[in-house]
Order: C-alpha cells, then sequence, then structure tokens
C-alpha cells in the first residue's frame, strides 16, 4: 500500500477536541478536509501525524498548543473607546467581530471585557493556549 509522504495531497476525515472532552470541530456530515501534507496548511502537530500513514489507516493524537495554535499573545489584545463601536453591534462577552486593520485587512476578534469605557478585543485564535486531540482517518491519497 502507498504510505503518506511530504508533498501528497491526502483527505481525512476527523474530530478534534479539548482536553475536557469538548468537540471543537469535525468533519463528521461534510466532505472530507483535503490539503497537501507538509504545506502549512493544517496545524503542525497534525500533519506531522500523517507520513507513513496508509488510506484506511487511524489515529489519535494529542497535540499540545504550541503544536496547534500557539500561545495567546497579549499584544493581539486592544483595547477600543467604547463610544467607537457602532451602537447596534452587540457588546456580549464572547461575541465574535470582524474588524479593518489601517492596512485593510479583515480580522477576526472576540469581545473579552466590556467596561462603560472600553471594549477589550482579542484577536488571538479562539484555540490559542489550548492543547488538542484529534481522532482520525486517512480516506484518500490524490
Amino acid at each position: 500500500m502507498t504510505q503518506v509522504k511530504s508533498g501528497d495531497t491526502v483527505r481525512i476525515h476527523y474530530t478534534g477536541t479539548l482536553a475536557d472532552g469538548t468537540t471543537f470541530d469535525s468533519s463528521a456530515g461534510r466532505d472530507p478536509l483535503e490539503f497537501t501534507v507538509g504545506s502549512g496548511q493544517i496545524i503542525p502537530g497534525l500533519d506531522k501525524a500523517i507520513p507513513g500513514m496508509t488510506v484506511g489507516d487511524k489515529k489519535k493524537v494529542e497535540i499540545p498548543a504550541d503544536e496547534a495554535y500557539g500561545q495567546p499573545h497579549p499584544e493581539a489584545m486592544q483595547a477600543v473607546p467604547r463610544a467607537e463601536i457602532p451602537a447596534e453591534i452587540p457588546l456580549d462577552l464572547g461575541t465574535q467581530l470582524q474588524v479593518q486593520t489601517p492596512t485593510g485587512q479583515v480580522m477576526p476578534v472576540t469581545i473579552v471585557k466590556v467596561t462603560d469605557e472600553e471594549v477589550t478585543l482579542d484577536a488571538n485564535h479562539p484555540l490559542a493556549g489550548k492543547d488538542l486531540t484529534f481522532d482520525f482517518e486517512l480516506v484518500a491519497i490524490a
């Protein structure tokens, strides 16, 4: 059987869970995830687990935060004067918004703190700082 090597395009079905068992993502009910091994299209810890597998192989890998979405960066948190946020935008903790950077790039942020004067936005990936577990099956080597 053909073994996966770096540069191969593969398809996997997967379920990703947090340390407490909560599922954060899954391909169940969807098409398999397709990507090129070793290209940086997926998190490093999962990418490293694929080479050597053959179609039909199943694997469970525990990926530390540093091999997933990294650690949260304090500089990715920014307090914005509340008056600068349009009134129609809900300011509930955990609300995800999109902001535009001065260069025109759209960036997702999450509201993490609200006071009478400021709203603190967090641009870190929602899974930054979290260890992840993936159960997956290699379904195709393209």
